[in-house]
């Protein structure tokens, strides 16, 4: 199956900093394949250069087979690549379906007198949030009343609706609860089935096997191989993203605690 996007070589450099070292990633059509990696692996570099924002000091980036450079974030999402960070990029005190339609409003009648058209959006909003398992109260719910993994599905949610073919996930997990999480999880699930190739960017090895097709450990700018579901276990992730020879050493030291 043909990658949808295809990352060779990949190298960042800031400066006399080294922060990517030669890093290949490909994400083929409804699968999640996981990017794991500790704090100051070069995660956020990677998905930065894979989203536009960066582009790479050395190596190549393909779409569909043909060899594309980024200049900014809008050629990313025009090649259908969608980032969800971990901020969001909401605002609190709108509704769902205002901040689910924020600059891509649908409006009515013939210019200069357009209008949002308000009963599209809501009804729209309504159908996508519920194909995502979420039952709002209403489309005029404000954003700060959801929880944080119902946040995350919104954001999910408007991502898949404009079209994305990719879409990159940057620790979406990380600030919730165990059943905000599990929410999250059923919704990348959900968004694979229907042929959208997922990346999910996270350090939570469980989280990673719970939904991953294929992991790919990235260790101080390198990545230190892929490994397809099933033939690794969390232990073995786990050691690849602490440098195993670090974490040995500092079991020792602790006397077999970790």
């Amino acid at each position: 199956m043909t990658a949808i996007v295809e990352m060779r070589n990949i190298q960042k450099h800031f400066g006399h900093v080294i922060a990517l070292a030669g890093v290949s990633f490909d994400i083929r059509p409804g699968e999640c394949h996981c990017l794991l990696g500790d704090n100051g692996a070069g995660k956020s570099t990677f998905i930065k250069i894979m989203s536009g924002v960066y582009r790479p000091s050395d190596g190549e980036v393909l779409v569909e087979g043909t060899p594309t450079l980024f200049q900014s974030p809008r050629d990313a999402m025009a090649a259908g690549i969608a980032t969800v960070y971990q901020d969001l990029a909401m605002i609190p005190l709108m509704s769902v379906s205002r901040n689910f339609w924020m600059g891509r409003e649908p409006e009515r009648g013939i210019w200069p007198f357009k209008t949002f058209d308000t009963a599209r959006a809501d009804e729209i909003t309504v159908a996508e949030m519920r194909k995502m398992g979420i039952n709002l109260r209403g489309p005029d719910q404000a954003v700060g009343t959801l929880s944080g993994g119902e946040r995350q599905t919104v954001a999910i949610a408007r991502a898949v609706y404009f079209g994305a073919k990719v879409l990159i996930l940057d620790e979406p997990t990380s600030a919730l609860g165990v059943r905000q999480t599990a929410n999250v999880l059923s919704t990348i699930d959900r968004v694979r089935k229907q042929g959208i190739g997922v990346v999910f960017i996270t350090h939570n090895v469980r989280h990673a096997l719970a939904v991953g097709d294929r992991f790919t450990v990235l260790n101080r700018g390198q990545t230190l191989g892929t490994a397809e579901r099933g033939t690794v276990d969390a232990a073995a992730l786990q050691d690849m993203m602490a440098g195993g020879q670090e974490l040995a050493l500092l079991e020792s030291s602790l006397g077999g605690t970790i």
